[in-house]
């Protein structure tokens, strides 16, 4: 499948009334988690793209770029409108919350296992232990709060059960930068892994950080707060892995071409025949819109689709699925592991004075105080050990006590 051979509308009639931007909700008890998964990473990336144009735009004098621009975003944002939606009224924000670590978790697993750039493979599995342990965490905050079981909710596809811990997530910003890639040389796939994990990532981000403050108790606001920082921390990560010097308009044709992808995956994979035709519907869009993209990339600048997108044919669709296997040979044996400038270190290997413990000191100095440490301990005080979903012993020793959290694993020397 090539999208730029595809036919499409012409740009000014890809347009949706209103009607249409409201559309049925899915059922939350009967819905596979996956469906869930698929429209939160749609809706993240269409944020994404969004919020692209718009930065664009605010550094662009071209006009015909710029109507191209307007209008393309706000198809984008009926789109996003649309899609957001889908998510039903009775779900709750902690609800929603479990769907938003699934797919971060499962994702990550899935682009890592189909990844050969090993500078994107380690960012991948690094950050996936975080969010794997973030599920951990506000599995157990739902228990409390709501006495549900979260395993439900994710339908027994991801396991749940401490990651790298939270509180070990803290580190000096600079430390989450990683080597960015070459577009010309890289992999069509690596592109848009890059391309799509930022986005998801950053629409986590988005979300805890504009949820927090309506959370009902201080515990669960704290919680977000702390996963909010971290969930940045993946963004800043993530978004290093991009070539920062494509120019504008060729970021603009890879985004294009990244929702082509993506929509086209979701197509192949959705099992609800109403929100499969919502994919279809967008992923003709996005075909007018990257052809939009290219015919600008062009006239501008002289370059071809083919300079961004090599022969345009799509590499391997994303198809979301459990992972568990995957998740706990990475936890095995990379638990250890934080930041070091521009690569990786086992923390114990770390000198004394480096940076990562200087700020963990500023950040939690009392580590038994972090909220994602005390949700943990309230569920162990009221349930008698913290909830888990997990089909046999946890792969790391120091994370098999049910009665005590560990604080030290993976921030201590």
């Amino acid at each position: 499948m090539n999208p730029i051979e595809q036919k499409c509308k012409t740009l000014p009639n890809n347009f949706l009334p209103l009607r249409k931007t409201y559309p049925k909700s899915y059922n939350k008890e009967r819905t596979s988690p996956y469906v869930k998964t698929r429209i939160i990473l749609m809706n993240g990336t269409e944020f994404e793209s969004a919020w692209f144009m718009h930065q664009f735009a605010r550094h662009c004098d071209e006009p015909e770029i710029l109507d191209a621009l307007s209008v393309v975003r706000r198809q984008e944002q009926q789109q996003q409108k649309r899609i957001s939606c889908l998510k039903p009224i009775n779900e709750s924000i902690l609800e929603t919350t479990i769907a938003y670590e699934q797919l971060a978790v499962d994702l990550t697993a899935t682009l890592a296992k189909n990844e050969k750039d090993e500078t994107n493979i380690q960012a991948l599995n690094f950050a996936l232990l975080e969010d794997f342990d973030h599920l951990y965490r506000y599995a157990n905050l739902l228990k409390i709060d709501k006495n549900e079981d979260a395993d439900v909710l994710v339908g027994k596809f991801t396991e749940i059960m401490p990651g790298r811990p939270t509180v070990a997530e803290h580190r000096y910003p600079a430390d989450d930068l990683k080597p960015h890639m070459t577009a010309e040389k890289s992999d069509l796939y690596s592109k848009l892994v890059a391309s799509t994990i930022t986005a998801a990532e950053q629409q986590t981000m988005n979300y805890y950080m504009n949820i927090a403050q309506w959370y009902k108790n201080d515990l669960g606001r704290k919680l977000y707060a702390e996963i909010a920082m971290i969930e940045e921390a993946h963004v800043t990560q993530y978004e290093s892995l991009k070539d920062p010097n494509l120019s504008w308009l060729e970021q603009w044709v890879m985004h294009e071409y990244c929702e082509c992808w993506l929509y086209y995956s979701a197509m192949q994979d959705d099992c609800e025949e109403y929100i499969k035709k919502i994919w279809e519907e967008h992923f003709k869009m996005e075909v007018c819109h990257l052809k939009t993209a290219a015919k600008l990339l062009k006239k501008y600048e002289k370059k071809n689709f083919e300079d961004v997108c090599g022969d345009g044919e799509f590499p391997k669709l994303l198809k979301l699925g459990e992972n568990k296997d995957y998740i706990r040979r990475v936890l095995g044996s990379t638990i250890m592991l934080t930041g070091d400038e521009l690569s990786y270190k086992d923390v114990r290997r770390l000198p004394e004075g480096h940076r990562y413990f200087g700020y963990q000191k500023f950040m939690s100095g009392e580590p038994e105080k972090n909220p994602s440490h005390l949700v943990i301990q309230k569920a162990i005080e009221k349930l008698g050990k913290d909830f888990r979903y997990q089909e046999s012993e946890h792969p790391v020793k120091e994370l098999r006590n049910r009665t005590s959290d560990n604080v030290k694993i993976a921030r201590t020397r």
